[in-house]
């Protein structure tokens, strides 16, 4: 008597049912639209507001007075913030699922530490004053900590245990680095100051041209984990089972967080939340399948971003607040939240 075996295990989560994958298309691409909408608001709103058809002849027709302000000031602050959200999201994504810890994030890993550390030292010991600078010095600083948060972690044998401890030691051991330098050194503290809060307003085209192959790299690594991130959240031993190779994955998804959030903070400062809480949000609703919860953080996470500093050039006018300080103060008490409402929810 013949017994048919069962199917093999696939590296991957099961196929969404057509209808709900219908319904994830559709969302995603009303995000995007979204997107696009917030991306518009953003060129629009400043010191001095413009209407979208004013927008429209700035960016397209108008070699003036609106075509001065929307491409010469707002459209490079824009897509910094396009380009920093879609990193800080992609790489909060990636961490939490090589972790297995929905509150992982480049910050509890020390990667933001790693760059503002890189970025005073440079200041303090090798006198460097401009946004170009900062861009090298952070995003070196944001790599080697990523490869000392891998050789710490473990290595081959990394754990999502490992990699958060590691992540702690070295945080707080650049925190006493940073705090140091910058009360050893009073103009770098100064110079630091504005830096470290996590904003947009000195975006210019050439730093953008700077970070964009990196974040070019990093998204084309992060969103070609999917499938091995998927089978790794089974476990270890079922991953292995399912043929997943561990040490190429965990190698690879520190390489893409590293290239996306040190690029990302390098030329922004450091911005919390973005990465933590949008990916959690985006779990909440595709569920744990890697393969939608990066590209909807993708486009969601930039929506947040852009939305936090269109808020944060409207609250304080006719100055501004910085984007660093709009998304910590918007983001902690909606983590909260919806942390609380998914404990009540597993009662």
């Amino acid at each position: 008597m013949l017994v048919d075996s069962p199917p093999e295990p696939r590296a991957e989560t099961a196929p969404a049912p057509p209808k709900r994958r219908a319904i994830r298309s559709i969302g995603l691409l009303v995000s995007v639209a979204v997107l696009l909408l917030v991306f518009l608001v953003s060129i629009a709103v400043g010191a001095k507001p413009m209407s979208m058809d004013q927008v429209w002849h700035g960016l397209f027709q108008d070699t003036g007075t609106y075509g001065d302000v929307v491409v010469g000031e707002r459209l490079s602050r824009t897509l910094l913030g396009l380009l920093a959200g879609v990193a800080l999201g992609l790489s909060g994504a990636v961490l939490q699922a090589l972790t297995r810890n929905p509150l992982a994030d480049p910050g509890l890993l020390g990667i933001n530490l790693g760059a503002s550390a890189a970025v005073v030292s440079a200041i303090s010991f090798f006198g460097v004053t401009s946004l170009s600078g900062y861009v090298w010095f952070a995003f070196v600083g944001a790599a080697l900590v990523g490869v000392l948060l891998y050789i710490l972690g473990g290595a081959r044998g990394a754990t999502p245990v490992r990699l958060a401890l590691a992540g702690t030691a070295i945080s707080a051991a650049l925190y006493g680095y940073l705090q140091a330098v910058m009360i050893m050194d009073g103009a770098a503290l100064n110079k630091m100051r504005f830096w470290t809060v996590g904003s947009l307003a000195s975006a210019n085209m050439d730093t953008i041209q700077q970070v964009l192959p990196f974040l070019a790299v990093g998204t084309v690594l992060a969103l070609g984990l999917a499938r091995p991130l998927n089978a790794m959240a089974m476990g270890d031993d079922t991953a292995r089972a399912l043929g997943a190779h561990l040490t190429r994955t965990r190698a690879l998804s520190m390489a893409a967080a590293t290239l996306l959030c040190g690029a990302a903070t390098a030329a922004c400062g450091p911005i919390v939340f973005i990465g933590l809480m949008v990916p959690h949000i985006v779990r909440s609703f595709t569920g744990p399948d890697m393969r939608w919860i990066l590209p909807y953080s993708a486009v969601l996470s930039p929506v947040l971003l852009l939305g936090a500093d269109v808020v944060g050039r409207i609250v304080a006018r006719p100055s501004e607040l910085q984007v660093g300080i709009v998304t910590a103060v918007i983001g902690a008490p909606v983590f909260i939240l919806l942390v609380r409402r998914r404990k009540l929810a597993q009662l």
